[in-house]
């Protein structure tokens, strides 16, 4: 079975090395001639007059380097937050349900469901954002109310609550709507053991919704219970961020595993479409190291736009704002915005599914 085939998923995924990490050989990214064609590397849509630095999305800025122009970055806002609302992201000919999981904490997560959702939305997207964690970062990161006594998924998953009562719009962001998750989330676990049908309780809760989306995100607790198994059987899509260090490795494999045993069992349709890989930092041979035995493994599964360690990106959520709209000028910002493009240019190149 190829590496890059529709079910990658089904052989054992890289380990990190014994002997540890040294320099990288060469490799090929291996993204498919239409996502390149389509994505020329720092000025990912035609009609904006950005100049090409290929670099963009892997640069972490050190000591001697000095912050772009700000020519440069007043473009690449312009780029980004798109006010006048005349670049649009290629749209799907049906909603993608996206999962969005690792069971891994830190990796990037709620960042990544942020930020693609935001850039989507930005572009022209109906999109959705279901916060399954209960923590509720999804929420905090879009400024949506979730504290005790707010409506949220919890009520959906539970009392059959529709999605569309529970869903509320993001504040300044066009065509971006948010389930919030409160605390009462946390026992969910607890009482979906004994609820008829428990696996499948969110797959129905957002195909009841009346309004169609082009993307609906579901944000995952760093965990494989039964919540991470209801999105994986509502999603036809799994988006798994992995952090560019030695211990992301360890636990990729019991999460293909649960995968594989979702599909087998409970929604045949599901398929790991796209890897992104996270917190790159370009001085560091452990995370080229790394990034390559990701590729080598998955293929064009993985984004060619790589996330680097970005402090903007760690800011914004302080704020109650994406890096997206925080400082969309930012290397994060941008980054995020070439990951979202690729998503959308895969998705419709390939009928859905990168």
């Amino acid at each position: 079975m190829s590496v890059g085939g529709p079910h990658a998923g089904d052989q054992n995924v890289p380990q990190p090395r014994a002997g540890g990490y040294g320099p990288p050989a060469p490799y090929d990214y291996g993204v498919p001639p239409s996502v390149s064609a389509a994505l020329t590397p720092g000025a990912p849509l035609p009609g904006v007059p950005v100049q090409p630095d290929e670099h963009v999305s892997r640069e972490t800025p050190g000591g001697d380097e000095d912050d772009p122009p700000l020519a440069m970055e007043a473009l690449r806002a312009v780029q980004i937050l798109n006010p006048s609302g005349e670049i649009i992201m290629p749209r799907p000919d049906h909603p993608r349900v996206i999962c969005v999981a690792n069971q891994k904490g830190g990796v990037g997560k709620t960042t990544t469901t942020v930020n693609l959702a935001v850039a989507l939305a930005l572009h022209g997207n109906r999109v959705l954002v279901v916060d399954l964690d209960p923590q509720g970062n999804a929420s905090t990161g879009l400024n949506v109310p979730h504290h005790a006594g707010v409506p949220d998924v919890y009520d959906c998953l539970i009392d059959n609550v529709p999605l569309a009562e529970v869903a509320q719009p993001v504040e300044g962001i066009p065509n971006l709507f948010c389930v919030p998750a409160t605390i009462d989330l946390a026992g969910a676990e607890i009482e979906l053991v004994s609820v008829v049908a428990r696996e499948s309780r969110l797959a129905r809760a957002i195909a009841g919704h009346p309004e169609k989306f082009d993307y609906v995100f579901i944000d995952c607790p760093p965990s494989l219970g039964l919540l991470t198994v209801n999105a994986l059987c509502a999603a036809q899509e799994v988006l798994i961020p992995i952090q560019c260090e030695y211990y992301a490795l360890e636990g990729l494999n019991q999460l293909i595993n649960n995968i594989n045993l979702v599909r087998q069992h409970l929604n045949p349709t599901l398929d790991v479409s796209t890897i992104l890989l996270t917190m790159y930092d370009r001085r560091t041979r452990l995370a080229d190291a790394v990034e390559q035995d990701v590729r080598n493994h998955f293929g064009t599964k993985v984004l060619n736009a790589v996330i680097p360690r970005n402090v903007r990106v760690s800011e914004a959520p302080s704020y109650g704002q994406s890096v997206m709209t925080y400082d969309p000028g930012s290397r994060g910002a941008t980054s995020y915005f070439e990951a979202a493009l690729e998503i959308a240019v895969r998705g419709v190149n390939t009928g859905g599914t990168a």
